[in-house]
Order: structure tokens, then sequence, then C-alpha cells
């Protein structure tokens, strides 16, 4: 902000929001207290990765405190600076560490919802408007593994950024999708175990993070946006199977976009009920969420003569009133840190799908391809090829072009599985993604070059080291260390084993602490991103060495 411009508090205490929010507590200005200074940074750690107990130290040394109401997997952690302002050797590691995968940086409470959702390794979860992509890569380590969590995203400018951070984090049940979430189709047919609705808000409770929300927020942001928030939540509830679990979320603190959803699917019956939040998170500061709320106008004024349709308005029913209490609101004052709304949906174990009459059934081979990027399982010819190469009897790997990827059964369930399209009256038989549109599918763990393989990727090495029998070599600590701090050691220096071998390999260290994949030609070369050495480096306390000439 220029030096001649007003102060975010002074344009925090002349907002739209503040006024909004005395219509919706008693201390408005206790909130705007905490409202304002920027937030520390925080991180949550990869339980999935071999090394989680050396980060969590590293962020002990550094000051980092865990973030005690976290119940989900792994750990959470504040950070003793806000984010960005990270320093020298801390900045450096911090990065590297996001990087590789081995922590996510995300606000605190955006990791609520997840831990609401509780995902079980082996069930089939929606994470409805995913990007970009901290919600599933924390479902995913819930997942541990087995399962899928398919992560859709509409638009094309963050879906991009949806497939990085679940390549950065490295699981295999991550599915990427591009599907308007109002219309994303029921494959399997079955239906969903869980689905997160974490919904496009006005985002009124992030201002610590977003201060350009003072100046731009108002209430018809809320009630332009309320109809969306409802269509997502309503096909949520179709899509999940009778018994299973809807988690809905925001960042706002208007209760059009919040409260006045869930009443209104109460209102609808959709055969759901739902589950205080509290009793799932028990050590969670919040409040219970609100009963009653009057209609504001823009300029944050109670108005009764604005044109708002009904399910914007607060619920005459008791019954409804008394469901409502059962939602969680988050206020920047509860947890010293943003906003967020939370509401846990049980769809009945009773409830009975409506029949659809198929009044069209397509043939196998009358039915459209699916487009050439989408990931396909591999045939007999690689899997024949990675087996002589690898040793690996992996049966959930799947190829999009170039690119090996590594899923879980659970994929090839989905693929095999019988769908309907959209209008629900169509019936297309399995084995293809089609109507769903894949963008990328699990892990990448090995290029091929023709129909040869190449290389193995650098963050499958580690999970695959187990599995494969062929393709890898023993070698000392020694030539581990001289790889990591930048030496490229000629491969008969090492073994005359390596000096038989060209092209992709992988190097196990002796003790087994560490596996490396490297490319062997005149010299040996390791095969990982500069991130990924620096933290091996850290771990071990190795200095960076800078190759010469000569070398």
């Amino acid at each position: 902000m220029d030096l001649d411009e007003p102060s975010w508090e002074t344009i925090a205490a002349d907002s739209v929001l503040l006024k909004a929010v005395s219509n919706w507590r008693e201390d408005p200005e206790k909130w705007l207290e905490h409202s304002i200074d920027r937030l520390n940074e925080t991180v949550r750690v990869n339980p999935l990765r071999e090394d989680i107990e050396w980060v969590e130290n590293w962020l002990q040394e550094i000051g980092a405190t865990k973030i005690e109401w976290f119940t989900g997997v792994g750990s959470a952690w504040t950070l003793p600076f806000p984010r960005g302002k990270a320093e020298g050797e801390v900045k450096t590691i911090l990065s590297a560490l996001h990087e590789t995968g081995r922590l996510t940086r995300q606000e605190a409470v955006s990791m609520i919802p997840a831990i609401a959702l509780d995902a079980k390794p082996g069930e089939l979860v929606l994470d409805m408007c995913a990007s970009p992509g901290s919600k599933t890569t924390q479902i995913a380590e819930h997942l541990g593994g087995k399962g899928i969590v398919m992560a859709n995203e509409i638009a094309n400018s963050r879906i991009n950024t949806l497939v990085a951070n679940t390549k950065r984090h490295g699981s295999i049940t991550p599915m990427i999708t591009h599907h308007d979430g109002r219309f994303i189709p029921k494959v399997p047919k079955t239906g969903f175990d869980k689905i997160l609705v974490d919904v496009p808000c006005t985002g009124s409770a992030t201002t610590r993070k977003n201060p350009d929300v003072w100046k731009k927020w108002l209430p018809s942001g809320g009630r332009s946006l309320h109809k969306l928030q409802l269509e997502l939540l309503v096909k949520a509830i179709n899509l999940t199977k009778p018994g299973g679990r809807i988690v809905y979320s925001t960042c706002s603190l208007d209760p059009v976009e919040n409260e006045a959803v869930i009443s209104e699917i109460l209102r609808l019956d959709n055969g759901v009920s739902l589950t205080s939040v509290s009793d799932i998170l028990v050590n969670l500061p919040g409040r219970s969420g609100m009963t009653d709320w009057p209609q504001i106008d823009d300029s944050g004024r109670i108005s009764k003569s604005l044109e708002c349709v009904d399910s914007m308005l607060a619920p005459t029913k008791n019954s409804i009133k008394k469901e409502l209490r059962k939602c969680l609101r988050i206020w920047n004052d509860d947890v010293e840190a943003g906003g967020f709304f939370v509401a846990v949906l049980n769809k009945s174990k009773d409830y009975v799908e409506n029949n659809v009459d198929y009044d069209r059934f397509i043939e196998a081979e009358k039915v459209k391809p699916d487009e050439v990027n989408f990931p396909q399982p591999i045939n007999s010819e690689i899997e024949e090829m990675i087996l002589d190469a690898l040793g690996w009897e992996e049966k959930n790997l799947w190829i999009r072009g170039k690119s090996i990827l590594w899923s879980t059964s659970k994929a090839k369930e989905i693929w095999e599985s019988d769908r309907s399209k959209r209008s629900g009256r169509t019936f297309i038989p399995g084995k293809r993604w089609r109507p769903l549109r894949v963008i990328h599918l699990g892990l990448i763990s090995a290029k091929l070059q023709g129909r040869k393989l190449e290389r193995i990727a650098g963050k499958a090495a580690p999970r695959m080291i187990q599995n494969i029998k062929h393709g890898k070599s023993v070698v000392s600590s020694e030539v581990i260390e001289k790889l990591l701090t930048g030496l490229e050691p000629p491969a008969y220096e090492i073994s005359l084993e390596l000096n038989k071998i060209r092209g992709g390999h992988i190097l196990v260290e002796e003790n087994g602490d560490i596996c490396l994949p490297v490319w062997i030609g005149g010299r040996v070369s390791l095969m990982i991103s500069e991130q990924e050495r620096r933290i091996l480096r850290a771990k071990r306390k190795l200095p960076i060495i800078i190759k010469t000439e000569e070398e």
C-alpha cells in the first residue's frame, strides 16, 4: 500500500464488511481486532513420506509449533513468521520441503473440511471444487495409498495448478477431472463414499490473507453465488452413496452463503441429516451455526425491501433451526486464524435411489472413444516390458503419452464400471472414462522412449524400490554423498556392474536409507530435482560442491 493511501485499519473500520458483521454478532469490534494482521505461515506435513520425523524435527528447530486442534493424519504447524517472510536458509529449505511434497503450505482453517470428511483407506472420494489442491492432497493422506480422490475443477486457468500440486505431493490416489461440478456424471453409478463441497464464495473471512476484501466485499456477492452453491451441494448429495458423508464449506462469514444453503437442503428433505461438527472436531474453538439472519444491502445495513429468493431467508421451522446449530462457524478471534464455515451432512442409509429407465443403450463399439490424452491401462506388451526391465508386477499401471502412471485398484474399478450420461437416460458400457474427462491420474512412475523404459521418475523411486527386482544396484554411502554434492563419478569408478549399464537405473544405499534414480552414460548423473537434492543434502549436513571445468 502506498504511503499516501489510508491504512488497512482505516479502510476496515469504514468497510461494508464490518457493518455487515455488526448485524451477525454483538461484538464486531472484537472480531475486527483479530481480522487485520497478516497470518503466520501454516503447513501440513505429509505422513506418506518416509522422512516425516526429520521434517517435524526441522520445524521444531526453527521455532514452529504444532496446531493442537489438528486431528487429521500427519501433523500441522504454525511457523514463527508471516507467509512469505521466511529468510535465508529457512526460506530455502521451506521452499524445497514444499516443492518436494514433504509439506504443504495451507491456511490452518482450510485444513478443517478434510478432517471433518474423515476419508478412510479404500474409499472413493470426490473433491468437487478442488483447485488449487491443498484439500485434495490432504484427503490423499487420509486414504494412505488406497482408494481414489477424484479432484474436479471447472476452470481451465486453475486445473493446471491442481495437476501441479497433486504431482508435487506424490500420492497415487488422486484422479483429476475437468467438469462443471453441477453436471459431474455419476461414474461409477453406485456413487461416492464421501464428497467435499468447498464451494466458490466471496471470501469474506479471508481478510488476514487477502486484505483487498476490505475494499471489495459486498453482500450482493453472496446473493449472486447462492444459487450456484446450492446447486453444487444438491448435486453432491445425488452423487453420494446411501450412508455416505458430504462436507459443505466456505471461507465466508455471510449466512446467505452458509446456513441459508444448508437450511434449504433440509427444507427440500433430500434424505440428509446433519452431524455436529463440534462432535467431530472436539478441540477446535468455534461457534454453532446461526439460526436467524437479516437481509443486508450493499451499504451493510438491514433492508426489508431487497429482492431475494426464499432460500436466502432464515428458516421458520424450529426443527431446521435446531439442525443449523450443528454447523460450525470459525471466527478469526476464536482461533487466531482466518474464518471458515463447515457443515457435515449424512445421507440416510435407507435412502432409496430413483430407478432410471434407460431409453437408450449404446453398444460398446459405437461409443465415441476417450480423448487421446486420457490415461489408458497399459497393454500386455508394455506390461511385459516393465516386468522384464524391473521385475515390477504392479497391476494398476496406466499410460498417458510417454508417462507410466501408477494408481490404485479403485481407478480400474471406475474405468471398468458401467455408467450413464449426464441426462441419466443414456447407458454407456464401461472400460472407458467417458463421460468423465480425466486429465491426470496417480503418480508418474516412469518414462518411456519408444517401446522401451527410459528411466524411473525421481518422486516414484522411493515408493517403488521395495517392489522392483531389477534395474537397481547397491552402492556405498560415499557414492551417494558424492552424487548429492554435485560430483558425477565415472561408472567404472563405482563398480564393474555399473560400467556395463547404460540408461536409467536406481542406486540403493548399502544401509537402505536412500535410493536415487540416475542416468548412466560415461558418468553417473542424478535424475532428481535440485529441490530434492537440497533436502537430501540438508538431512546429511552435506556441503554443496561446484563442479570445475576439468570435472
